[in-house]
């Protein structure tokens, strides 16, 4: 089916079975850490077999576990991959106005963690594949479903995927993270290091020993000072540097001979990371040391492919306005399911901006309506 010819939905979704499996999910705790999703991965398995689809569940470590759902096409295309994670962020310690799992409705949306990054996609994509499996004939291509654990940390379920070959299988790769069901066509990549101060213990009594914390904010000063001399991008802020984390320190009464600070910079696709390792390693005090802990490329593609643009007409089809074309900071598991690959690439989510995190994480459960049918639609075009 041409572009074109997208003038009204190819599917409207249905809604109460959709929004009733929506509450069981955010139901699960699958924060990560310490991950554990092998309880939301078996309800999903079980509801893409109860819908006709081929499901795998694999646990490949204990507690940790990807599900992959496969209807099979005519074999003339590649695969048209719909990836989403069933991990969540930890809850956090600010008190909640409603249950972080309880799942409650209230004004048209959804309350609880991981009702927005990314359960609601979640449920959108397994209802949407089981619209498209009752016309698995006039598929012209495989439609996978690539259900992660770990995503939130370090894509232990997306590089599990890559080890089991799923990346020679892709021909087209749409996610659903959080993106107001408007277009992301790039986000930055992410880079951790941790930064290590040696000092030497001490005691008030006598030596004072080496303070190896003053040291971490003597380099953590400079950090904010550092010019990382990125090449700006039309939807992109600037390259950012946060400390996530600091460890340092046995006892109050002595000086602390050891202190690490765990860094994640963000990246524009334009820059290099190698050298900005290096601009980091240039104003670190000579008694810190780095370590790259993770390196996750940006993934983009440009506002005028052609898959793009089918994104754009079917999402302007279902929500009546046309929708924006954005950047975002995150990182997404295509940034290890794609890695050099040149295939098309979008992030459609009906997740809002913003919310990933946060306290009183909700959804539009109307946005969650809405992304069954766009992703539906997107697949069946793609694949005609």
């Amino acid at each position: 089916m041409r572009i074109a010819e997208l003038h009204q939905p190819l599917f409207k979704p249905l809604g109460s079975d959709t929004v009733s499996f929506l509450q069981k999910l955010v139901a699960i705790d699958s924060c990560d850490p310490p991950g554990g999703e092998l309880d939301i991965a078996k309800l999903v398995h079980q509801q893409l077999l109860d819908v006709g689809i081929e499901s795998e569940l694999e646990e490949f470590l204990p507690g940790r576990a990807n599900v992959l759902g496969r209807i099979r096409g005519t074999g003339e295309k590649g695969a048209f991959v719909l990836s989403a994670h069933m991990d969540t962020v930890p809850v956090g310690t600010v008190r909640w106005l409603r249950g972080p799992f309880s799942g409650e409705i209230a004004d048209g949306r959804l309350y609880g963690r991981g009702s927005s990054d990314m359960k609601g996609a979640l449920v959108a994509m397994i209802a949407a594949a089981g619209m498209l499996a009752k016309q698995r004939h006039a598929l012209k291509g495989d439609v996978i479903l690539a259900f992660t654990a770990g995503e939130s940390s370090n894509l232990l379920g997306a590089r599990r995927f890559v080890e089991r070959g799923l990346k020679n299988e892709i021909g087209a790769f749409l996610c659903g993270e959080p993106s107001d069901l408007d277009i992301v066509i790039v986000e930055k990549a992410a880079l951790w290091l941790r930064a290590t101060a040696t000092g030497r213990l001490g005691h008030v009594s006598g030596d004072a020993g080496i303070n190896a914390i003053d040291t971490i904010n003597d380099f953590l000063a400079k950090l904010t000072t550092l010019d990382l001399n990125c090449t700006p991008h039309p939807l992109l802020d600037g390259p950012t540097v946060r400390v996530g984390r600091i460890e340092g320190g046995s006892a109050v009464n002595l000086t602390p001979d050891r202190c690490i600070a765990d860094l994640d910079i963000r990246l524009p696709p334009s820059a290099d990371h190698r050298a900005v390792i290096r601009m980091v390693e240039e104003v670190a005090p000579e008694h810190v040391s780095l370590d790259v802990l993770d390196f996750k490329p940006a993934v983009e593609s440009l506002p005028g492919d052609p898959f793009v643009a089918l994104c754009s007409k079917v999402c302007a089809r279902h929500l009546q306005r046309t929708p924006k074309i954005k950047g975002v900071s995150y990182y997404s598991d295509g940034t290890a399911l794609l890695g050099g690959l040149n295939v098309p690439f979008a992030i459609v989510g009906p997740g809002e901006l913003g919310l990933s995190g946060q306290p009183n994480e909700s959804v539009s459960l109307d946005n969650v309506l809405k992304a069954v049918g766009i992703y539906a639609d997107i697949a069946a075009a793609w694949l005609s």
